[in-house]
């Protein structure tokens, strides 16, 4: 199967008639550039309608990046334009700086992170600052679509401010479109542009 080429311009995704767990007929658009929240009751089926969507979970229906189908691209070349930030993130090496290929100075200043910290053991991060640093990694990998899990579950208001704010202005800066879980009211009025939730075994819009 042929790589995913290099974006020319800003690619909506797209869901039609897609089925997983006990989810069915979900058709959704995220638009270039913009945040669509999807919350709904605890095991309602949101991390796993996640991981479909990044290709990590089996299912049924349709899902395009642009023009381009799911299944005409491998997995890994799908996961690298469509990456999910899950809600606990994994790290491969014992150093925080050897996750990342390139200059992440500017964001982490943004996420509230010293420059020492690409030097740090991730043994000795706490669960937040893993939270921001999962983001900065996948951003810095220019995703076309980012898929995230809760993002600021692990943060204190503030940080979660700095996070919003960042987060709004990559998605705006590079045309991604954003499908981001969350729960709480207030942070999906700051946001969104966008909010779908989970009831029963579809989707309903909000806003």
């Amino acid at each position: 199967m042929p790589a995913l080429p290099a974006p020319k311009a800003a690619t909506s995704l797209s869901l039609a008639a897609v089925a997983v767990g006990d989810l069915e007929d979900i058709s959704l658009t995220l638009a270039p550039g913009e945040i669509t929240c999807l919350s709904g009751p605890s095991g309602s089926g949101k991390s796993r309608l996640l991981r479909a969507i990044a290709d990590l979970e089996p299912h049924e229906g349709d899902i395009r990046l642009g023009d381009q189908s799911q299944e005409s691209l491998t997995g890994h070349d799908w996961r690298r334009a469509v990456m999910l930030v899950p809600a606990e993130s994994q790290w491969w090496a014992e150093d925080v700086g050897a996750h990342f290929d390139l200059d992440c100075q500017a964001g982490l200043e943004a996420l509230g992170l010293s420059s020492d910290t690409l030097g740090w053991q991730v043994a000795r991060l706490s669960s937040g600052e893993k939270q921001r640093l999962a983001l900065l990694r996948a951003l810095s990998c220019r995703p076309r679509v980012l898929l995230l899990d809760e993002p600021t579950a692990n943060l204190d208001h503030a940080t979660t401010l700095r996070c919003e704010a960042w987060l709004g202005a990559q998605a705006r800066q590079y045309g991604m479109p954003v499908l981001w879980v969350a729960h709480d009211p207030e942070q999906i009025k700051r946001v969104a542009q966008h909010h779908v939730r989970i009831a029963g075994r579809r989707l309903e819009t909000s806003i």
